[in-house]
């Protein structure tokens, strides 16, 4: 079974910069260009050769549909799925909403009542690890959740930052109810 992606924010969010340089560090080879939008590459393996047409610009209405079939084209040619893929170029997603449980809080700040938690939940697919800065009364609800083992759930901004997961800006921190 093939998993697509089909998440509109995912997508909208991965420069065409991005996709060169991942087809360029996987031994991808620039054809030639397509008209004046895009450029076509090519990648040889045993299952045969394949090829992808790669958006020069986002402002193209087909961009989103041609940034799904170079992702699915990638993980067919390298036996990956398509999440493996996704999660190489994904550098912030806004707006996502999360769920899971605090498994580390970090030393608290002397000066306030804050600190970073991390949260282990499902990302694309994927349990991973999302360091959160909290403050104030989210910061005394992830330390319940983390002596109680109680899930939470937030809504924020979600960073890569060299390869690590940071949630920003949090909205609605909460405990689950069970």
């Amino acid at each position: 079974m093939k998993v697509t992606v089909q998440d509109t924010e995912i997508l909208k969010n991965i420069e065409p910069q991005q996709l060169r340089e991942y087809l360029q560090t996987h031994n991808w080879h620039e054809d030639r260009p397509f008209l004046a939008h895009a450029t076509i590459w090519h990648k040889q393996v045993e299952l045969g050769e394949f090829e992808i047409l790669l958006p020069n610009t986002k402002n193209l209405g087909d961009y989103l549909s041609r940034v799904r079939e170079l992702i699915q084209t990638v993980a067919d040619a390298e036996n990956l799925s398509t999440w493996e893929v996704l999660n190489e170029f994904v550098k912030n997603y806004p707006n996502l909403k999360i769920q899971g449980f605090v498994t580390q809080i970090a030393t608290p700040n002397a000066d306030r009542l804050s600190g970073e938690v991390t949260v282990v939940c499902p990302v694309f697919e994927k349990l991973r690890p999302i360091k959160i800065e909290l403050l104030d009364h989210d910061y005394i609800l992830a330390i319940k959740s983390y002596q109680e083992r109680l899930p939470v759930r937030c809504t924020g901004d979600l960073f890569k930052e060299d390869n690590v997961f940071i949630l920003k800006n949090i909205r609605e921190f909460q405990l689950e109810n069970i």
